[in-house]
């Protein structure tokens, strides 16, 4: 039996190469029912006859699988798109569907036209098999899995059982219109979900020709679309969002997903991942699996960082270092040296009380340990989401899934601007081909494109910088005049009003950008004329989160890294382009300025992102609607209603993934300056969840249901971003924040056994001689003290060495590269361990698997058992006698041998 189930399956792969060829062969025996439905096509749609909501054709029996609008274009192209319309629609009976059209007089707005589309029974068996579709051969014994006891503290957060799981569980096989007696047909009208027919259509959509054009083949509905001979082509909703269907149209799912899944007030609820699963597919799932999860795992980092700036908002009092700032004897008695050249005056250190109390929020001893803890949750969070992946596939059948064909599928641009061919070693057919030398240039383009816009990027955030220098002195000649001398406590200092300002500033061009250069990246990835679907949307993710990356963080690095790392010392300052002097750190340090800019740019891409999704396509629907509605006496039927919607697109998933990755490099990069982002994070996911569901269900057509089994490259760009992680915030610790000068001064330069951090302040300020400045820097006031303090480990005037770095810089330096390398290792150290321990699939899962694929291979067997016995004829005695002789020849052959 193991060679005759060999063969067949064989058999079976066989078939699925002449797939296309078994269609057309169909078209004979459908002939008769081709010419009748085509007699019922030319009766005139009576309004009373149907309800607005149905899905079915005219008669009430064939349900909508698939739907195709198109307006007469009066161009000059017109009749050429009527006989490309005329062929593909030939085309499409041919292969077994079946067609109803809609006159542009029963439409709403009188001028288009649709064509309904319904695979029947034949169509459907014939391409599930194509595809591969697993369907339900038995309904499974193993039970779901239970819940433990802390679960049950989470009842409010439940869904209800019939809404989280609506279809039992079952054992699948690839299904086989021979072996049909093996599946659980009940109904042959319910049997394939309205998601596996509307992807049968859309297969069959997406290779079906429609003429022959310049001597080439010419097929495909995407083809068609792009040259507008077709406006839209979408499967339908099951029904109005907002209330079930009656029968007879079937169940409601679309009313279901908008009751438990994407109303607000459910903010705090489970996700319905099976039902999004069955009606949006596995593709479209999956991401909503990947964001719930990410979301919780964020809840613990919340919960940490949360935890970690209360300890710095209890402690900001008892900070010695405000304190002393603050003191009117201490930092009121210290006079600093001027931030800017000429126009900018000598200030006092208390004068920056406030900014210095608000910065220990952040740079408290709490910031180590978070910054360690994150980059633990990091790889906690990759770890279990792999393990999330690999239950996801055995409880959605796709242990076994290979690469949707669609994404394999060549794109109608390709096809159309190859002009060679050449064998495919693999199929032995003749298929396009393109030349490498005819890409070069256009890669060579794309790529000096990127460039110049990263390099566009670098020059922007170049020019705030100089729009803070130069506006810095602006604020510092009305805001440091006399009364800078005097003992004040100011929160707006002249840096964190430039950094404020600043920050809105370079957000507002990150916005700007960003718009223009989606435009661009997807002109240029068409350009570079990708072979495939998968290879254009991978070309297109690569431009854009290297732009995104760039644009989105370049700021934050430029803060983090490189502000007030090069400033020089009064006297002999660096400046910018010979004519700025760099811009100089708050004496507080640069981490507060830091967490200023991370916290705009991160909220205010987060807000305008959630607004953008939710008020756009409102928008555009309801002018859309207010466009079409001219005749409000016709029908205005579930199709036109869901041909007023928007569309979702082939990469609306792309921007959905690229959001939430920025996002994650905003919590993982720079959280050791932020310890709140994840909690800004996880505040706006619970909206983000919310508002997609919200906006794919009310808004938005239905989506072309479609497999995967991961988040794909996605993933990858998370694995590159954990690793960078450990490292930039390893860099904002030891450079960006004052913890490790602070414990420099604790172990080795205090000299109070007491209070080992009185006396850091003067200690990390270094003294400069008033008369050593320079003609051109020094401020045109006179003033009568001689010194001036800056911030620094130099040598004081009356040393020898004046002006170089002290022994003390060097020790904080080795402090600092000691910190990085311990810090790198010991996280390191344990993710490797974490992954090690960690395994990719959970040994539970491993076990449903194998029994599952056991029990899968005995139903097999003892489904061609029976049907042997029952083409033999024999009954089961004779069959066993059968059975044994045929094993004594296969021995006596075997011994012979």
């Amino acid at each position: 039996m193991g060679d005759a189930d060999l063969l067949e399956v064989l058999a079976e792969e066989g078939e699925k190469v002449n797939k296309l060829d078994y269609s057309f062969q169909m078209s004979e025996s459908l002939s008769s029912r081709e010419t009748s439905f085509l007699i019922n096509e030319e009766t005139m749609f009576q309004k009373n006859q149907q309800s607005k909501d149905s899905i079915f054709f005219r008669d009430g029996i064939r349900q909508i699988d698939f739907v195709l609008s198109y307006v007469d274009d009066i161009k000059k192209d017109a009749e050429l798109k009527a006989e490309r319309r005329k062929e593909f629609e030939k085309n499409l009976r041919k292969t077994g569907l079946e067609l109803e059209i809609e006159d542009k007089r029963d439409s709403e707005d009188g001028r288009t036209y649709f064509v309904k589309i319904h695979a029947p029974w034949e169509v459907l068996v014939t391409y599930a098999e194509v595809l591969g579709i697993k369907m339900p051969i038995k309904e499974s014994d193993i039970p779901r899995p239970k819940h433990t006891p802390i679960s049950y503290v989470l009842g409010p957060v439940r869904l209800p059982l019939s809404v989280k799981y609506p279809r039992p569980e079952y054992f699948t096989a690839q299904f086989s219109r021979h072996r049909q007696e093996l599946f659980l047909i009940e109904d042959q009208a319910t049997f394939f979900p309205s998601s596996s027919r509307n992807r049968i259509v859309y297969y069959i959509l997406s290779r079906c020709p429609f003429g022959i054009e310049d001597g080439k083949k010419r097929f495909g509905i995407e083809r068609l679309l792009n040259s507008n001979t077709y406006s839209s082509a979408y499967p339908l909703h099951d029904g109005q969002y907002w209330k079930p269907s009656e029968p007879p149209n079937p169940t409601n799912e679309r009313y279901t997903l908008h009751q438990n899944w994407a109303r607000f007030s459910y903010f705090y609820k489970e996700q319905p991942l099976d039902l999004i699963k069955n009606y949006y597919g596995e593709k479209i799932g999956i991401y909503f699996v990947f964001l719930g999860f990410y979301t919780e795992m964020l809840f613990f980092a919340a919960v940490v960082g949360l935890a970690c700036f209360i300890y710095g908002l209890l402690s900001m009092e008892h900070n010695t270092s405000s304190t002393e700032i603050c003191d009117p004897e201490i930092g009121g008695q210290m006079i600093m040296c001027p931030l800017c050249d000429q126009v900018c005056d000598y200030w006092r250190l208390n004068s920056t009380c406030l900014a210095s109390k608000f910065s220990h929020l952040f740079d408290n001893e709490s910031t180590v340990f978070f910054a360690i803890f994150m980059g633990i949750w990091v790889t906690l969070f990759l770890e279990f989401w792999k393990q999330r992946q690999a239950r996801l596939e055995y409880e959605w059948d796709l242990v076994d899934f290979e690469e949707e064909q669609q994404q394999l599928q060549l794109r109608p641009e390709f096809e159309a601007m190859c002009k060679h061919r050449k064998l495919n070693a693999v199929t032995k057919e003749m298929e396009p081909y393109m030349p490498l030398y005819t890409r070069i240039p256009w890669y060579c383009l794309s790529g000096a494109t990127v460039t110049l816009w990263m390099s566009l990027v670098v020059t922007s955030m170049v020019a705030v910088i100089v729009y803070r220098l130069s506006v810095f002195a602006t604020f510092a000649s009305f805001m440091e005049s006399d009364a800078s001398l005097k003992q004040v406590k100011s929160f707006l200092t002249p840096q964190i009003t430039t950094s404020l300002t600043g920050s809105c500033l370079n957000f507002i061009v990150i916005l700007i950008l960003n718009f223009f250069y989606e435009k661009i990246s997807a002109w240029i990835t068409k350009m570079e004329i990708p072979r495939t679907y998968q290879e254009y949307e991978s070309s297109l993710t690569l431009k854009m989160f290297l732009f995104q990356f760039v644009n989105f963080y370049s700021s934050c690095f430029y803060v983090a890294f490189f502000k007030g790392k090069f400033v020089g010392y009064p006297g002999k300052y660096t400046y910018l382009f010979n004519e700025w002097r760099s811009e100089e750190c708050d004496p507080g340090g640069c981490l507060i300025e830091l967490t200023t800019q991370l916290t705009i740019i991160m909220t205010g891409k987060q807000i305008f992102g959630n607004i953008k999704e939710a008020i756009y396509p409102l928008a555009l629907n309801w002018w859309r609607r207010r466009k079409a509605r001219t005749n409000s006496e016709k029908l205005y039927s579930r199709w036109e209603q869901d041909h007023d919607l928007e569309s979702f697109g082939p990469l609306g998933l792309f921007y959905e993934y690229l959001e939430t990755v920025t996002q994650f490099g905003f919590v993982t990069l720079f959280v050791a300056s932020f310890p709140l982002a994840p909690l800004l994070a996880l505040i706006n996911n619970i909206v983000e969840i919310r508002v997609d569901a919200w906006k794919l269900t009310t808004q938005y057509r239905r989506t072309v249901a479609s497999k995967a089994h991961s988040i794909g490259v996605w993933q990858d760009i998370l694995y590159g971003m954990a690793v960078l992680s450990v490292a930039t915030n390893a860099f904002i610790v030891a450079f960006t924040s004052d913890i490790i000068p602070r414990l420099v001064y604790y172990y080795a330069y205090s000299t109070n056994a007491t209070q080992p951090m009185t006396g850091y302040v003067n200690n990390s300020l270094s003294v400069f001689l008033i008369a050593d400045f320079p003609n051109h820097t020094a401020p045109s006031e006179k003033r009568d003290f001689i010194t001036c303090r800056y911030r620094d480990y130099r040598y004081p005037p009356d040393d020898e060495n004046k002006y170089f770095h002290n022994m003390q810089f060097w020790h904080v330096l080795a402090a600092k590269m000691t910190f990085i390398i311990v810090m790198e290792h010991v996280v390191f150290l344990v993710k490797f361990l974490l992954a090690w321990m960690i395994p990719d699939v959970p040994k539970d899962v491993v076990e449903r698997i194998k029994r599952e694929k056991l029990m899968t291979i005995k139903i097999l067997h003892d489904f061609e058992l029976d049907k042997l016995k029952e083409n033999l004829g024999i009954n089961s005695n004779e069959f066993a006698k059968h059975v044994m002789i045929e094993e004594n020849k296969a021995q006596l052959a075997k011994s012979t041998i």
